[in-house]
């Protein structure tokens, strides 16, 4: 170390410790001037702030010279990255898996009692509409009411017609003076009977009809036949779930959130589907549905969200991106810049000060984090520097450079 650098320093020194005795010596006398007039304050306060900026341009000044002197003394400039703080749009989702769920599945079921199968008319892939046949069932034994039923509907109207014959020529001749009112009266109540009797056999035979169609197990809903487990000599019965019929052009995500989202979501929330084994496609829909009970054993609850979409299939796992939260015009920092002190949360920005750039802690308070955005509630505005590079191992009014 040179002569020159040693006096320089002796310098330095000197001064900083004048600076403390002048501050030391401001401050007792402010402490002793506390009854003094808020102008005597005001004035100590200003000559206080004009002698620390005397300090301040002596300190850089001899940096300055010191560096120019002996250039091991050189106050070197830590290299960082700027980013200019602007705003925009801050949304914040809640990121889940969920599945694609039919909103129509159907199993086939015979409206009666069931009973043997005779015939199945479709396999499992085929498309299907509402009403038809899927399987026939045993019918001899409805048949055989049917046919019985209509024969005695024949025998039953022959006598209905011999029966209003007879009436018709006994009111006849009772209009002639001839017989008597008994035996009209008596051919009108053998009509009735005989047209009650009729009627019923109608009914039954609409019933053996009816029993008859029973034996045709049709499709409630259109869609695809997803299962085929019965075979033709087996026996087709209710709630055995043996063909199963899916909607798959109306089909819904299926989610189950985590019940301490339960006040943030409702029906109507937005939805960003992605379905990862179509190529990431996304679709953007909303919950239709969103349930209000807690499961107790995974403490969750769940949502659903209608999908039109032909490529999508039942039980496909997506991808379920739900905002709870948006907010424009916002401010948002990369949240690996965001640091901790005794004092609280802070970033570091840069400033220009007596033609150098500074680093500069900034306090502010955090809002929302998703990914790696971090939202700023405060203590930034848009314009600031923020050193998104280089920032580990600063310290607040370090001297930086981009270069």
């Amino acid at each position: 170390m040179t002569h020159k650098t040693t006096y320089m320093q002796k310098i330095l020194t000197i001064m900083l410790s004048a600076s403390l005795v002048l501050l030391m010596a401001s401050c007792g006398s402010s402490a002793k001037g506390e009854k003094g007039t808020l102008g005597d304050k005001k004035a100590e306060l200003e000559k206080l702030k004009k002698q620390q900026k005397d300090v301040n341009d002596k300190i850089v000044k001899l940096e300055d010279e010191i560096s120019k002197l002996d250039s091991s003394a050189a106050i070197k400039a830590k290299l960082v990255a700027l980013s200019t703080i602007g705003t925009d749009t801050f949304t914040h989702f809640i990121d889940l898996q969920g599945k694609v769920e039919a909103q129509n599945v159907a199993y086939a079921a015979p409206r009666g009692q069931g009973g043997l199968v005779r015939a199945v008319y479709v396999k499992q892939g085929d498309a299907v509409r509402v009403g038809q046949v899927l399987l026939k069932l045993d019918d001899a034994v409805q048949r055989q009411q049917l046919a019985a039923a209509q024969q005695q509907i024949s025998g039953l109207a022959s006598q209905l017609d011999q029966a209003k014959s007879i009436y018709q020529r006994q009111q006849n001749l009772w209009k002639e003076n001839i017989g008597t009112e008994v035996q009209v009266l008596n051919a009108k109540t053998n009509v009735d009977a005989l047209q009650s009797q009729l009627n019923a056999a109608k009914a039954n035979v609409e019933i053996a009809q009816e029993q008859l169609n029973f034996t045709n197990v049709t499709a409630e809903i259109s869609g695809t036949v997803n299962t085929v487990n019965v075979r033709t000599g087996e026996v087709f019965a209710a709630g055995a779930q043996q063909i199963q019929i899916v909607n798959t052009s109306d089909l819904k995500v299926l989610v189950h959130v985590p019940e301490n989202y339960l006040e943030r979501i409702n029906v109507g929330t937005n939805l960003r589907v992605t379905l990862p084994e179509l190529n990431n496609k996304v679709i953007g829909t909303k919950v239709s549905v969103a349930s209000k009970l807690i499961d107790p054993i995974t403490r969750s609850f769940y949502i659903e969200g209608r999908l039109q979409d032909k490529d999508l299939r039942p039980n496909q796992i997506a991808v379920v991106q739900i905002q709870d939260y948006k907010t424009p015009n916002a401010i948002t920092v990369p949240v690996n810049t965001l640091q901790n002190d005794e004092n609280g949360k802070f970033v570091l920005v840069a400033a220009t000060e007596n033609g150098k750039l500074i680093a500069r802690k900034k306090r502010v308070t955090i809002g929302e984090l998703y990914r790696d955005k971090l939202e700023i509630k405060s203590g930034l505005q848009a314009g600031d520097k923020i050193i998104s590079d280089g920032f580990q191992g600063l310290y607040d009014g370090q001297l930086i450079t981009i270069n």
